[in-house]
């Protein structure tokens, strides 16, 4: 009885050995090489193991994977990938294999730092339904945030980081790729991981994706200002979530985007005239100025919609002064005589309107009746005063003054008493914007080492609660971006108060342009 019992003990161990060597042969294979990359494997938890396949006769990938999803703070799906240093691009053909999965189901193309769940990473995915986005987590267990494309369903995808920035670029079938107008700023360090993944954003199935005429390889950091091509792009931001979608975006240089009262369309101003863009994209349409062809960023709509304030330096002095005309498009009727001047604000009741002016070697800010007249001087601090902007209530101008040395937004009464100082930081913060519900601030800020508002920066939107037209709360930073001048100089708040409208940049190689 007890040799029968030993030899079942011995027979139990070895059947125990084998399974733990199968085991971690499992592993070790899970970990191999698949083609250009080094490795594979099942990022966070999942039900059902991913594979990853390499077909060198086609030159193509496939994925299989499950996985709950790949957002918020933690991510599920297989990953097949290659350890990097520097700057680098991705790009392949994604197509999905079955029509029948989940539309959130998602096949990308990532940057990550390391194979925690909860790990920074951007990535270009694209989902089942044909959605592709630029989806990032900033930090280690921070919340995943995205940037919508306006393109759906590509042939040819791209992610390519360049410094401390990823971008999206897309292809539609027979065209060349370009940039897609989606750009983050995400910092790694390397080593980190570069590769692509599955997930079938339902932890009961399986999904499976196949990548074509994959292409990884080293990019060059980027080149001096005059080799490359600025593209511009409009974006919508919603403020509950940070989300952000890309509207339009262009090789060309654009500015200042307004959001109509009706919410339908984007008005925005490019090669000193102003454009007129729908809401859901496509192209926009030049609004007829008359002689006003040298239009500047500032402009804005009236409270009722339906006039267009317009800053322009066409004529005269060819210094900017503010005009009045339909918001269809007319004749502009000239409202300051003195100049130059550049519109910011419009009094709710819509008589009058706010605005700097350099006088005398100063800028201050003025107001003046919108059927012109005398202007009425409201600041007299040593100093730049730029940016006022009332209130929905009109019981208050908000705008930014660097008479402290540094620049920072301060407010006062419409008539230009009990001026006082609102944020008191290191940055430096620009265009404070008001939501027309009254209960959001969002400006602009800088680096408290860059003096003025100069173009193609690092800077980040910020926003803060308001109550009782005061701030309420802590400052939070809404989005990072690449831009400055032309990214928010006028308001453009959206008429619900949900969504905020700004123009993002990119310096692009010129070379990549041209493959």
């Amino acid at each position: 009885m007890g040799q029968k019992l030993l030899a079942r003990f011995a027979a139990g161990l070895f059947l125990l050995t084998v399974f733990s060597i199968d085991r971690i042969v499992l592993a070790q294979e899970t970990s191999s090489s698949v083609g250009i990359f080094e490795g594979h494997g099942d990022v966070g938890t999942v039900l059902h193991a991913g594979i990853s396949e390499y077909d060198p006769s086609k030159h193509s990938y496939t994925l299989t994977g499950s996985g709950e999803n790949m957002w918020s703070n933690s991510d599920n799906f297989q990953f097949a990938w290659k350890k990097w240093s520097g700057d680098t691009s991705l790009t392949a053909g994604i197509s999905f294999v079955g029509q029948s999965g989940n539309e959130h189901r998602k096949a990308v193309l990532m940057i990550r730092q390391s194979m925690d769940p909860d790990s920074a990473y951007v990535d270009v995915a694209l989902h089942g339904d044909g959605l592709t986005s630029l989806q990032y987590r900033e930090a280690k267990g921070a919340p995943t945030h995205e940037i919508q494309s306006n393109i759906s369903a590509p042939a040819q995808l791209r992610i390519e980081k360049r410094g401390d920035y990823v971008s999206m670029w897309l292809g539609a079938r027979g065209e060349k790729l370009q940039p897609a107008g989606a750009a983050m700023r995400v910092s790694f360090t390397a080593p980190f991981y570069v590769g692509i993944g599955v997930c079938s954003h339902d932890k009961d199935d399986i999904e499976k994706a196949v990548f074509s005429n994959v292409e990884l390889k080293e990019v060059p950091r980027a080149p001096s200002a005059d080799q490359t091509t600025l593209y511009s792009t409009l974006e919508t931001i919603m403020v509950d979530s940070g989300d952000r979608r890309v509207v339009y975006s262009i090789p060309a240089h654009f500015e200042a985007p307004n959001w109509t009262r009706d919410g339908t369309a984007f008005i925005f101003n490019a090669d000193g005239r102003i454009q007129r863009l729908p809401v859901a994209g496509g192209q926009p349409q030049t609004i007829d100025t008359g002689f006003a062809v040298r239009c500047n960023n500032d402009h804005g709509i009236s409270p009722d919609g339906k006039t267009l304030a317009i800053s322009d330096q066409s004529q005269g002095d060819h210094q900017s002064s503010i005009y009045l005309l339909p918001i269809t498009g007319g004749k502009p009727r000239r409202i300051t005589q003195k100049s130059p001047s550049y519109w910011h604000g419009w009094s709710p009741d819509g008589k009058t309107l706010a605005y700097p002016g350099q006088r005398k070697g100063e800028f201050d800010i003025y107001t003046i009746s919108t059927e012109g007249g005398e202007e009425k001087q409201l600041t007299t601090a040593i100093g730049l005063d730029d940016g006022p902007e009332y209130t929905p209530d009109g019981k208050y101008i908000y705008f930014n003054s660097v008479r402290t040395g540094r620049m920072q937004i301060w407010r006062m009464h419409p008539d230009g008493t009990a001026q006082e100082q609102v944020t008191s930081d290191d940055l430096n913060n620009w265009f404070p914007h008001i939501s027309l519900d009254g209960k959001w601030l969002v400006f602009l800020s800088y680096g408290k080492e860059v003096e003025g508002h100069p173009e193609n920066k690092d800077v980040t939107l910020r926003i803060v609660p308001l109550k009782d037209d005061k701030l309420e709360g802590k400052i939070e930073v809404l989005a990072k971006l690449f831009g400055g001048q032309g990214t928010i100089n006028v308001p453009s708040w959206s008429p619900d108060s949900k969504q905020l409208a700004f123009v993002s940049y990119q310096l692009i190689p010129r070379e990549n342009t041209t493959k």
